[in-house]
Protein backbone atom coordinates (compact mmCIF):
# COMPACT_ATOMS: atom_id res chain seq x y z
CA UNK A 1 0.00 0.00 0.00
CA UNK A 2 1.00 3.65 -0.21
CA UNK A 3 1.55 5.92 2.75
CA UNK A 4 2.37 9.63 2.75
CA UNK A 5 5.24 9.95 5.21
CA UNK A 6 6.82 13.33 6.02
CA UNK A 7 10.55 13.83 5.51
CA UNK A 8 12.61 13.63 8.72
CA UNK A 9 13.59 17.27 8.54
CA UNK A 10 10.36 18.45 6.96
CA UNK A 11 12.01 19.61 3.73
CA UNK A 12 12.85 18.21 0.34
CA UNK A 13 16.55 18.29 1.19
CA UNK A 14 17.61 20.50 -1.73
CA UNK A 15 20.02 23.37 -1.64
CA UNK A 16 18.91 26.66 -3.15
CA UNK A 17 19.56 27.08 -6.87
CA UNK A 18 22.67 28.88 -8.03
CA UNK A 19 22.34 32.61 -8.73
CA UNK A 20 23.81 32.20 -12.23
CA UNK A 21 21.22 29.61 -13.30
CA UNK A 22 18.41 31.04 -15.45
CA UNK A 23 15.35 29.32 -14.04
CA UNK A 24 11.81 29.24 -15.36
CA UNK A 25 9.31 29.03 -12.53
CA UNK A 26 6.41 26.71 -13.23
CA UNK A 27 4.23 28.28 -10.56
CA UNK A 28 2.86 24.79 -9.81
CA UNK A 29 2.64 24.69 -6.04
CA UNK A 30 5.44 22.52 -4.62
CA UNK A 31 7.06 21.60 -7.93
CA UNK A 32 9.68 24.33 -8.16
CA UNK A 33 10.85 23.28 -4.72
CA UNK A 34 11.49 19.65 -5.68
CA UNK A 35 13.42 20.62 -8.83
CA UNK A 36 15.61 23.21 -7.12
CA UNK A 37 13.92 26.34 -8.41
CA UNK A 38 12.14 25.48 -11.65
CA UNK A 39 13.13 24.34 -15.11
CA UNK A 40 16.33 25.54 -16.76
CA UNK A 41 15.47 28.07 -19.46
CA UNK A 42 15.43 27.09 -23.15
CA UNK A 43 15.34 23.34 -22.46
CA UNK A 44 12.80 20.66 -23.25
CA UNK A 45 11.31 18.36 -20.61
CA UNK A 46 9.26 15.19 -20.79
CA UNK A 47 6.23 14.83 -18.53
CA UNK A 48 5.07 11.22 -18.63
CA UNK A 49 2.50 9.18 -16.81
CA UNK A 50 -0.36 6.72 -17.02
CA UNK A 51 -3.96 7.54 -17.82
CA UNK A 52 -5.57 9.82 -15.26
CA UNK A 53 -2.28 11.06 -13.81
CA UNK A 54 -2.85 14.64 -14.95
CA UNK A 55 -0.06 15.10 -17.51
CA UNK A 56 -1.96 17.56 -19.67
CA UNK A 57 -3.21 19.49 -16.65
CA UNK A 58 0.34 19.79 -15.32
CA UNK A 59 1.68 20.98 -18.66
CA UNK A 60 -1.09 23.50 -19.34
CA UNK A 61 -0.71 24.81 -15.79
CA UNK A 62 2.93 25.51 -16.68
CA UNK A 63 1.82 27.45 -19.79
CA UNK A 64 -1.04 29.25 -18.03
CA UNK A 65 1.05 30.27 -15.01
CA UNK A 66 3.78 31.50 -17.33
CA UNK A 67 1.36 33.92 -18.95
CA UNK A 68 -0.68 35.02 -15.94
CA UNK A 69 1.98 35.07 -13.23
CA UNK A 70 5.21 35.75 -15.10
CA UNK A 71 4.21 37.55 -18.30
CA UNK A 72 5.70 34.85 -20.54
CA UNK A 73 3.54 34.10 -23.63
CA UNK A 74 3.07 30.46 -24.55
CA UNK A 75 2.04 28.10 -27.30
CA UNK A 76 0.37 24.69 -27.25
CA UNK A 77 0.66 22.07 -29.99
CA UNK A 78 -2.40 19.83 -29.69
CA UNK A 79 -1.67 16.53 -31.42
CA UNK A 80 -4.41 14.41 -29.81
CA UNK A 81 -7.27 16.59 -28.59
CA UNK A 82 -9.08 19.29 -30.51
CA UNK A 83 -8.13 22.73 -29.11
CA UNK A 84 -11.75 23.43 -28.18
CA UNK A 85 -11.83 20.32 -26.00
CA UNK A 86 -8.62 21.45 -24.28
CA UNK A 87 -10.15 24.87 -23.57
CA UNK A 88 -13.27 23.26 -22.13
CA UNK A 89 -11.41 20.67 -20.05
CA UNK A 90 -9.22 23.19 -18.20
CA UNK A 91 -11.99 25.74 -17.68
CA UNK A 92 -12.88 23.82 -14.50
CA UNK A 93 -9.66 25.16 -12.97
CA UNK A 94 -10.61 28.73 -13.86
CA UNK A 95 -8.14 28.84 -16.75
CA UNK A 96 -9.64 30.85 -19.61
CA UNK A 97 -7.38 29.95 -22.51
CA UNK A 98 -9.57 31.70 -25.08
CA UNK A 99 -9.16 35.00 -23.26
CA UNK A 100 -5.38 34.58 -23.33
CA UNK A 101 -5.53 33.83 -27.06
CA UNK A 102 -7.62 36.95 -27.64
CA UNK A 103 -5.04 38.97 -25.70
CA UNK A 104 -2.28 37.68 -27.98
CA UNK A 105 -0.51 35.85 -25.16
CA UNK A 106 -1.30 32.27 -26.21
CA UNK A 107 -1.36 30.37 -29.49
CA UNK A 108 -2.84 26.89 -29.89
CA UNK A 109 -1.86 24.84 -32.93
CA UNK A 110 -4.45 22.30 -34.06
CA UNK A 111 -2.31 19.34 -35.11
CA UNK A 112 -5.04 16.75 -34.61
CA UNK A 113 -8.06 17.61 -36.78
CA UNK A 114 -6.37 17.08 -40.14
CA UNK A 115 -4.98 13.74 -39.01
CA UNK A 116 -8.48 12.39 -38.40
CA UNK A 117 -10.01 14.07 -41.45
CA UNK A 118 -12.18 16.74 -39.86
CA UNK A 119 -12.20 20.48 -40.65
CA UNK A 120 -10.77 23.02 -38.24
CA UNK A 121 -11.64 26.66 -37.64
CA UNK A 122 -8.53 27.31 -35.56
CA UNK A 123 -6.15 30.16 -36.38
CA UNK A 124 -3.16 27.81 -36.44
CA UNK A 125 -3.66 24.44 -38.15
CA UNK A 126 -1.13 21.85 -39.23
CA UNK A 127 -2.87 20.94 -42.47
CA UNK A 128 -0.65 18.14 -43.77
CA UNK A 129 -0.46 14.47 -42.84
CA UNK A 130 2.24 14.15 -40.20
CA UNK A 131 5.45 15.87 -41.21
CA UNK A 132 7.90 17.22 -38.62
CA UNK A 133 9.04 20.04 -40.89
CA UNK A 134 5.45 21.20 -41.31
CA UNK A 135 4.86 21.11 -37.57
CA UNK A 136 8.04 23.06 -36.85
CA UNK A 137 6.99 25.67 -39.43
CA UNK A 138 3.68 26.06 -37.60
CA UNK A 139 5.50 26.40 -34.28
CA UNK A 140 7.75 29.14 -35.69
CA UNK A 141 4.73 31.01 -37.09
CA UNK A 142 2.82 30.77 -33.82
CA UNK A 143 5.83 31.83 -31.76
CA UNK A 144 6.36 34.89 -33.94
CA UNK A 145 2.67 35.78 -33.59
CA UNK A 146 2.59 35.81 -29.77
CA UNK A 147 6.26 36.05 -28.83
CA UNK A 148 6.11 32.74 -26.98
CA UNK A 149 8.86 31.73 -24.56
CA UNK A 150 7.09 28.59 -23.27
CA UNK A 151 5.71 25.70 -25.30
CA UNK A 152 3.77 22.47 -24.85
CA UNK A 153 3.56 19.52 -27.25
CA UNK A 154 0.64 17.38 -26.10
CA UNK A 155 1.50 14.68 -26.81
CA UNK A 156 4.66 13.08 -28.16
CA UNK A 157 2.87 9.72 -28.01
CA UNK A 158 0.56 10.72 -30.85
CA UNK A 159 3.59 11.70 -32.92
CA UNK A 160 5.22 8.37 -32.16
CA UNK A 161 2.23 6.41 -33.43
CA UNK A 162 2.34 8.43 -36.64
CA UNK A 163 6.02 7.56 -37.14
CA UNK A 164 5.93 3.93 -35.88
CA UNK A 165 9.64 3.04 -36.19
CA UNK A 166 11.39 3.56 -32.79
CA UNK A 167 14.67 4.66 -34.38
CA UNK A 168 12.89 7.28 -36.47
CA UNK A 169 10.77 8.35 -33.47
CA UNK A 170 13.98 9.14 -31.60
CA UNK A 171 15.41 11.13 -34.50
CA UNK A 172 12.23 13.12 -35.15
CA UNK A 173 11.61 13.90 -31.47
CA UNK A 174 15.25 14.94 -31.07
CA UNK A 175 14.79 17.24 -34.04
CA UNK A 176 11.68 18.73 -32.41
CA UNK A 177 13.25 19.05 -28.96
CA UNK A 178 16.40 20.68 -30.31
CA UNK A 179 14.40 23.11 -32.47
CA UNK A 180 12.27 24.21 -29.52
CA UNK A 181 15.44 24.97 -27.57
CA UNK A 182 17.04 26.84 -30.49
CA UNK A 183 13.88 28.96 -30.75
CA UNK A 184 14.33 29.98 -27.13
CA UNK A 185 11.37 28.01 -25.85
CA UNK A 186 11.26 26.29 -22.48
CA UNK A 187 9.07 23.35 -23.35
CA UNK A 188 7.18 20.32 -22.13
CA UNK A 189 6.38 17.26 -24.20
CA UNK A 190 3.82 14.93 -22.63
CA UNK A 191 3.96 11.18 -23.00
CA UNK A 192 1.70 8.34 -21.89
CA UNK A 193 2.94 5.21 -20.14
CA UNK A 194 1.32 1.81 -19.79
CA UNK A 195 2.74 0.59 -16.49
CA UNK A 196 4.56 2.01 -13.47
CA UNK A 197 7.96 0.70 -14.55
CA UNK A 198 7.99 2.83 -17.71
CA UNK A 199 9.09 6.43 -18.05
CA UNK A 200 8.08 6.72 -21.73
CA UNK A 201 5.79 5.01 -24.23
CA UNK A 202 8.34 4.05 -26.89
CA UNK A 203 11.45 3.85 -24.73
CA UNK A 204 13.23 6.75 -26.47
CA UNK A 205 11.41 9.96 -25.49
CA UNK A 206 13.33 10.50 -22.25
CA UNK A 207 16.63 10.35 -24.14
CA UNK A 208 15.84 13.35 -26.36
CA UNK A 209 14.82 15.73 -23.57
CA UNK A 210 16.81 17.47 -20.85
CA UNK A 211 14.67 16.17 -18.03
CA UNK A 212 11.89 13.71 -17.23
CA UNK A 213 9.06 14.17 -14.74
CA UNK A 214 6.94 11.08 -14.05
CA UNK A 215 3.39 11.33 -12.74
CA UNK A 216 1.89 8.11 -11.39
CA UNK A 217 -1.69 7.23 -10.59
CA UNK A 218 -1.20 4.10 -8.47
CA UNK A 219 -3.78 1.63 -7.26
CA UNK A 220 -3.23 -0.42 -4.11
CA UNK A 221 -5.75 -2.02 -1.76
CA UNK A 222 -8.58 -0.62 -3.87
CA UNK A 223 -7.35 2.95 -3.34
CA UNK A 224 -5.63 5.18 -5.89
CA UNK A 225 -2.73 7.45 -4.91
CA UNK A 226 -0.95 10.07 -7.00
CA UNK A 227 2.82 10.58 -6.89
CA UNK A 228 5.34 12.66 -8.80
CA UNK A 229 9.02 11.92 -9.36
CA UNK A 230 11.67 14.08 -10.98
CA UNK A 231 13.30 11.16 -12.76
CA UNK A 232 15.99 13.17 -14.53
CA UNK A 233 17.02 16.82 -14.80
CA UNK A 234 20.30 17.50 -16.54
CA UNK A 235 22.33 20.36 -15.12
CA UNK A 236 20.25 20.67 -11.97
CA UNK A 237 19.88 19.12 -8.56
CA UNK A 238 16.43 17.71 -7.78
CA UNK A 239 14.59 15.63 -5.24
CA UNK A 240 15.25 11.91 -5.55
CA UNK A 241 12.01 11.04 -3.77
CA UNK A 242 8.45 10.35 -4.86
CA UNK A 243 6.10 13.04 -3.58
CA UNK A 244 2.30 12.97 -3.36
CA UNK A 245 0.19 15.47 -5.26
CA UNK A 246 -3.47 16.37 -5.60
CA UNK A 247 -5.53 17.68 -8.48
CA UNK A 248 -7.56 20.45 -6.87
CA UNK A 249 -10.11 22.94 -8.18
CA UNK A 250 -7.19 25.32 -8.88
CA UNK A 251 -4.94 22.73 -10.52
CA UNK A 252 -2.13 20.45 -9.39
CA UNK A 253 -0.67 20.87 -5.90
CA UNK A 254 2.47 18.92 -4.94
CA UNK A 255 3.48 18.17 -1.35
CA UNK A 256 7.29 18.52 -1.33
CA UNK A 257 7.69 17.72 2.37
CA UNK A 258 5.97 14.35 2.10
CA UNK A 259 7.01 11.10 0.45
CA UNK A 260 5.14 8.21 -1.12
CA UNK A 261 6.33 4.72 -0.19
CA UNK A 262 5.27 1.45 -1.80
CA UNK A 263 5.08 -1.70 0.27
Amino acid sequence: MFDNIPDNNGTSGLSSSSDDEDRVLTGIEGFDEICNGGFLRDRTYLVSGNSGAGKTNFAIQFIYNGIVNYGEPGLIVATEEKPQHIRENVAKFGWDLKALEDEGMLAIIDASSTKIGVPSQEKFVDVRPFDMRSMIDQIITAQEDVGATRALVDSSTALGFQIQDPARIRVELLKLSSTLEILGLTSIMTCETINENEVSRFGVENFVTQGTVVLNYHKADNVRTRSIEVYKMRGSDHSKKMHPYDITSQGIVIHPNEEVYMF
